[in-house]
């Protein structure tokens, strides 16, 4: 989904990063069965959907603050 929209994301950096998460508290994970492989498969805690909702908040508040910065200065 990520890179479809143009963000890549390395595997190196992708899942240290999950894990991080996860130690955080912010995801929960599971092991399933899939093509007969095991798969770790994440999903986002009630604490991690309560950061969630508080950061996109925030990004929004700074994206609003800085648009209109950059509409005064004629960009």
């Amino acid at each position: 989904m990520l890179a479809e929209r143009g963000v890549e994301i390395d595997e190196g950096a992708l899942y240290p990063m999950l894990r991080r998460l996860e130690s955080q508290g912010l995801l929960t994970s599971q092991w399933r069965e899939e093509g007969r492989r095991q798969k770790r498969f994440y999903r986002l805690s009630p604490e991690g959907a309560a950061a969630l909702t508080t950061l996109t908040r925030e990004w929004r508040a700074m994206n609003a603050a800085l648009s209109d910065i950059l509409k005064e200065v004629g960009t």
